[in-house]
């Protein structure tokens, strides 16, 4: 068996070390960052010089992507798997790469104006606000965060350093969400008292418990550097390139893979901010010889949660996600062979005077009948991103070129004093799920106190009110010798 290394003295360097000792210099580089020419100054180039974080999978077309816009110079590569990289490698061959990101800003933060995060969802926060602490613009992927302690630091810090953020969600630039919010603010359904969300995500393993038998790690892999904030335990196989997404210690489950594509619709439509209270059930899982199983590690094979919200001088929103392929009833306005949302996933308004849906993204957003969709003609009040869906990334590069406080950048779908409520809606849903399965011995019987209740949430404070247990989700705590470094 090949164990992972215990963190190195470098695990150990605080952000300000790294800060003070950073004296790397201009060697290698293709062109002047923005930056080093001052505020109000543009470089020759006129391109922004980014470094990808996890560049490998979505980091690749990510980075793709924002080369694509003809204003971006991909000056630096990192990832912990040199088998991830390779394709970014390939395509941007005069790139500079490291393993550590660490060790990358440490020695590139004066070289490069901004950086794209797409590492598991457990590194996402430490990347993002080292990053955001050097005054560096950053795209992070869906969700910004792995829980909601983290999502409120980063949307604070964004403020705090002034810097252009964007999160992966790519369908909030999209025709389909800019749609609805003109249908919704014409008052074509009235109020909408009831949203329901769903997918038929996870297609990852979920409701299993951790392997018993640890797994050789690939050599192209610094797994150390891979575990980062998460606890320290066994590599085993299959948890690479994809599978962590449905192990709490690294990933968010079906509810942070595709809530913040889901979601973000009614959320942008109906101007949500936090949620009031969160409610939920969970799949029930057995195996032989017909027990309950209990694998608290990975998310549930499927669940549906319902949280509330207040509407200012409006009754409170009743809003599903539903996953594991359970969907709502069919609306009675679909024909027997219409399509709910896109099928597997979407999203329905129910209102006072009539409901809408879309699919993931908010692509094909519908008037319900479908046929009132073409019939009906009102304002376009919400301008819409060019490129649509495909301008998510293309809006950040230029948005980030404009600099802080911009139009550009006031304008952004994603930037994370709108992402991070979202991301924070989200992990609300994982919340509720993971108090679920809280376990309290009383004599010789185990008990779940977090189940069959509704929890009570204090948004502004962070704190579930009414089961103090569910808490320890809110902020969880990183391993030895790594730090947010950040508070708020």
């Amino acid at each position: 068996m090949e164990n992972s290394k215990q963190p190195t003295k470098k695990t150990d360097n605080s952000r300000r070390k790294f800060i003070r000792n950073s004296a790397a210099a201009f060697a290698g580089m293709y062109i002047v960052p923005r930056h080093v020419l001052g505020r109000g100054f543009v470089a020759p180039s006129d391109k922004l010089v980014i470094a990808g974080i996890g560049v490998g999978g979505k980091g690749e077309s990510d980075l793709a992507n924002f080369y694509k816009s003809g204003k971006a110079e991909i000056a630096v590569l990192c990832d912990v798997d040199d088998r991830q990289a390779a394709k970014s490698k390939a395509r941007f061959p005069k790139a500079k790469y490291y393993k550590d990101f660490r060790e990358m800003l440490e020695k590139e933060h004066k070289s490069i104006d901004a950086c794209s995060v797409s590492t598991p969802d457990h590194t996402h926060a430490v990347a993002a606000i080292a990053a955001m602490q050097l005054g560096k613009h950053v795209y992070v992927q869906k969700p910004i965060t792995h829980d909601i302690y983290e999502a409120r630091v980063l949307t604070k810090a964004a403020k705090k350093y002034k810097v252009v953020t964007q999160m992966g969600n790519q369908g909030a630039s999209g025709d389909g969400v800019r749609q609805l919010m003109d249908w919704y603010k014409a008052g074509l359904i009235g109020d909408v008292h009831t949203v329901y969300c769903y997918t038929d995500r996870p297609v990852w393993p979920q409701g299993v418990g951790r392997p018993a038998t640890p797994g050789k790690i690939p050599a192209e892999v610094d797994f150390d550097l891979w575990l980062g904030t998460a606890p320290q335990k066994d590599y085993f196989d299959g948890l690479l390139p994809f599978n962590w997404r449905g192990w709490w210690d690294y990933g968010t489950g079906a509810l942070g893979d595709m809530g913040c594509h889901i979601i973000a619709p009614p959320f942008q439509v109906l101007e949500l901010g936090y949620p009031i209270s969160a409610e939920c059930s969970v799949s029930t899982r057995y195996i032989e010889p017909w027990h309950k199983a209990f694998y608290p590690e990975s998310g549930p094979i499927s669940s549906h949660i319902i949280l509330t919200f207040e509407q200012k001088g409006k009754p409170n929103l009743e809003f599903h996600w539903m996953d594991g392929g359970i969907q709502p009833a069919r609306l009675p306005e679909l024909g027997p062979n219409e399509e709910m949302g896109d099928g597997g996933n979407g999203a329905l308004f129910i209102g006072t005077k009539g409901k809408m849906m879309c699919g993931t993204y908010g692509v094909n957003p519908q008037l319900l009948p479908t046929s009132k969709t073409a019939q009906t003609k009102v304002p376009q009040t919400i301008a819409r991103v060019p490129g649509g869906e495909g301008g998510h990334y293309a809006a950040w590069v230029e948005a980030a070129i404009a600099g802080y406080g911009s139009e550009k950048a006031n304008n952004l779908s994603s930037r994370f004093d709108v992402a991070g409520p979202l991301t924070e809606t989200v992990l609300m849903g994982n919340l509720a799920i993971r108090s679920y399965d809280i376990q309290k011995k009383v004599g010789e019987k185990t008990e779940y106190p977090g189940r069959y209740i509704k929890l009570l949430w204090d948004g502004p404070n962070m704190k579930i009110t009414n089961f103090d247990e569910a808490n320890q989700f809110v902020k969880r705590q990183y391993r030895g010798g790594w730090s947010l470094n950040e508070t708020i």
